[in-house]
């Protein structure tokens, strides 16, 4: 009797376990109800699926769902409903924020010097995106991995098309830039110059303001499309073929960012003309301002043209399980303490999980590798227009525009081809990681044949010559500019006869000017007493000519060589570092993962490193342009080899600590994955613990 009782209640609570898996069924037949009239039809029309369904029951997933918005599914739509469909869609999201990047950087500059910015407002405006995004990046990844991220995605195009229309707001509402008379930088005694004296400048404080909302929003923005889009396509693609998409996903960056440089600088040309017939204030400084507010919307237009979309797409494409169960099947390449290891849904969770992510040393190497390439960039891009104005005697203008024009190619070119080699040779994680080894290698050869690229310096009064015995190196003025009233204010620098160049006309002491055919000359210059002299047209002899002289060095293109060399192997290793990282971890780990590599980042390659560059290279300076209140505005003219040594040393040592970091996680990785180690005192849960808790 007691064994038929037994029996009894078995088979109770085995049909109660049915019933409530038949319930559970039940629902999400009513839940898909909507979709099963039109989605079959679709993928057999339009996606040229056979009427054969899989009798494996292993494959099937309810996440996987159709495109669509809400009960909204259509069967001509369901041929977008692919990774490749969101790649596109992804390239145009990321190639409008890497646009509007460009835009806010070029702004920045006009409302520094306009509103004449102190530090503290400056740096405000300048890395409030940073602290935005570094706030929100580890929230983002934990509930976004978890929810649908291709709908995260498309709020962050929303935000960022906000962001554009707040920095288009600030340049059509307010007046930032103002039309000054520009006197001609001539040798002129009784020249009046400024007083010290505070400004009273209106709307500054609104201004600031709007544009550092502006920047939070576009940082906040960044956040889901470089986390959490990323682990959507590299959940969606096969483990060896990650590197191609990831590639061109990442590419649409940096070529943004080129593109909305290209579209900043026009907008540096302002339509005077037009302006000045507009009738009223208003309408002039807004004609005046046109060009940027003009530019903020149509970049901000572009991603509210992916948002529906974006919003349509289920939380996992179909096949995606398919994958995942493939991906099971390979060789193991995740630490063994993590394995099967699953995030518990609280904060206590997150942070423990973040620990054990900063613990595991193929992690760990793998972010500061991504840290120490970004560093690499940044020091690039501070450093090249420096060594350019001070090896080879540019203007800073020039010196700017060849270093965008060489930096920014080499960086898609090197990110891209990270991941095409990556997925053309199909590397396992040590491959990857000699790959990045060896690249980092070669880029550290290439950037020191630049220090044996010289050219000769042309002679600089005030610099480097002491204006023939008649002045002093270290000070622009001499007897013979003295009474000139020339200030440091702009560099406007001109080549005289006598193969010397000046800082501008006025420290040459020339007394009049003219346009001649498609240069400016100088006349009548007190400094320039020797060297041949030309006549023009008119008889007079010149002096001058605007620009930097030209010095012959052949060897100029020989150092662009080595440096676009240089640039493309040190930013081989993107791609591959992040892949590592998603590798290395549980798929459910991905999003977390890649939210502290964006947190450390942030924390360490963003905001200190350009402060850290700034620093350094004010101690390199030689002259500086001190205002009418004795105030260091900005470097003009560093020293040659002390600039040389902060440029080479700060670049090679973030390359050197790549390839330790490299070595050191190669040593590591059998340990890792295959070693019998201890496993880690963590709050996550694994697989069958959590079966366990679901049946009791």
């Amino acid at each position: 009797m007691a064994q038929d009782k037994i029996k009894q209640n078995d088979a109770v609570k085995q049909a109660q376990v049915v019933d409530r898996d038949e319930h559970q069924k039940t629902k999400e037949s009513k839940r898909l109800g909507t979709y099963l009239i039109t989605v079959p039809a679709a993928k057999k029309k339009f996606a040229d699926i056979s009427d054969k369904i899989n009798p494996d029951p292993i494959y099937n997933d309810t996440s996987e769902g159709p495109f669509g918005l809400g009960p909204l599914v259509y069967p001509c739509l369901q041929r977008f409903n692919t990774i490749e469909c969101f790649l596109t869609l992804y390239f145009m999201l990321t190639l409008s924020h890497g646009m509007l990047y460009a835009l806010v950087d070029l702004s920045l500059k006009i409302l520094v010097s306009q509103f004449s910015a102190s530090n503290s407002e400056t740096f405000l405006m300048d890395f409030s995106d940073y602290f935005a995004s570094f706030l929100v990046s580890m929230f983002v990844a934990h509930f976004g991995g978890r929810g649908n991220r291709a709908k995260w995605v498309a709020a962050a195009s929303i935000v960022t098309g906000l962001s554009a229309i707040a920095f288009a707001v600030l340049f059509f509402h307010y007046e930032i830039i103002k039309l000054n008379i520009v006197e001609e930088d001539l040798c002129k005694e009784g020249k009046k110059t400024k007083v010290c004296g505070s400004t009273v400048i209106p709307h500054k404080s609104i201004c600031i303001s709007l544009f550092i909302f502006g920047q939070c929003l576009h940082g906040i923005a960044g956040v889901p499309i470089y986390l959490l889009a990323l682990t959507f396509i590299f959940d969606h693609v096969p483990t060896l073929s990650s590197g191609l998409y990831i590639g061109i996903a990442d590419a649409a960056l940096t070529v943004g960012y080129f593109l909305g440089y290209l579209l900043g600088v026009k907008s540096f040309t302002l339509p005077v003309e037009e302006a000045m017939q507009a009738v009223g204030h208003v309408q002039r400084f807004r004609i005046l301002q046109s060009g940027w507010w003009k530019s903020f919307i149509f970049v901000g237009s572009i991603p509210f043209f992916t948002t529906l979309p974006l919003f349509c797409f289920p939380s996992n494409l179909p096949g995606a399980h398919k994958i995942k169960l493939e991906k099971s099947k390979e060789s193991s390449r995740i630490d063994r303490r993590l394995k099967d290891k699953e995030i518990k849904p609280n904060l206590k969770g997150v942070l423990h999980v973040t620990w054990c992510l900063i613990r595991n040393p193929l992690v760990l190497t793998q972010i500061l590798c991504n840290v120490t390439e970004s560093v690499t960039f940044k020091a690039s891009s501070h450093y090249l227009p420096l060594y350019l104005q001070t090896q080879f005697v540019m203007t800073p203008k020039s010196a700017a525009m060849l270093t965008g024009i060489f930096i920014l190619p080499g960086c898609i070119i090197g990110r891209f081809l990270g991941g095409y080699i990556v997925d053309k040779l199909q590397m396992n994680i040590k491959n990857k990681l000699k790959f990045i080894t060896t690249a980092s290698v070669i880029s550290i050869v290439l950037f020191l044949l630049l220090i044996s690229v010289k050219c000769e310096t042309a002679k600089f009064p005030g610099i480097n010559d002491d204006y023939d015995g008649f002045g002093m190196v270290g000070s622009l003025k001499a007897p013979c500019n003295e009474k000139c009233g020339c200030t440091t204010s702009a560099y406007n620098s001109v080549c005289g006869r006598d193969d010397k160049q000046y800082f501008s006309p006025c420290f040459a002491g020339c007394h009049a000017s003219k346009r001649l055919r498609k240069e400016k000359v100088y006349y009548n210059c007190s400094c320039i007493k020797q060297g041949l002299t030309t006549v023009d047209d008119e008889g007079q002899y010149i002096d001058a000519v605007f620009g930097t002289c030209n010095t012959k060095c052949i060897s100029l293109p020989l150092f662009f060589a080595f440096f676009f060399s240089a640039t493309i192997f040190s930013t081989l290793c993107g791609i591959p570092t992040s892949i590592i990282i998603m590798e290395s971890v549980p798929t459910s780990w991905n999003s977390v993962s890649l939210g502290v590599m964006f947190t450390l980042w942030r924390f360490i390659g963003s905001v200190p490193a350009p402060i850290f560059f700034a620093e350094t290279s004010a101690l390199c300076c030689s002259f500086w342009d001190i205002d009418e209140c004795g105030i260091k505005v900005r470097c003009w003219i560093y020293k040659g080899k002390q600039l040389v040594y902060t440029f080479v040393g700060t670049w090679t040592s973030m390359q050197v600590a790549t390839t330790l970091l490299c070595i050191y996680a190669l040593g590591k990785y059998d340990y890792l994955v295959n070693g019998n180690i201890e496993s880690l005192d963590t709050p996550v849960k694994s697989k069958k613990a959590k079966e366990e808790e679901d049946k009791d």
